[in-house]
């Protein structure tokens, strides 16, 4: 399994909306609103890093996204 963390900036005022959007997909295991340096907070886990990276781009086309930054969660078992 492959799991990760975008961080969304949104246009203003669309945070809810982005939010919304995000949860009515089924490949989106959570999405957060936050205060900070970003608007919100999706997570995501995939059998595979291209299923990650189809995710990513995605979410990247939606309305009122304006940028984004993708986190990797690195394996640490052994």
């Amino acid at each position: 399994m492959h799991k990760g963390f975008i961080l969304l900036n949104c246009d203003l005022g669309a945070e809810e909306y982005i939010v919304d959007q995000l949860k009515q997909m089924t490949i989106i295991d959570n999405a957060y609103l936050t205060f900070g340096a970003y608007d919100v907070i999706a997570e995501i886990e995939t059998e595979d890093q291209e299923g990650f990276e189809k995710v990513v781009a995605i979410i990247r086309k939606l309305s009122r996204v304006v940028s984004t930054m993708t986190l990797n969660v690195i394996n640490t078992d052994k």
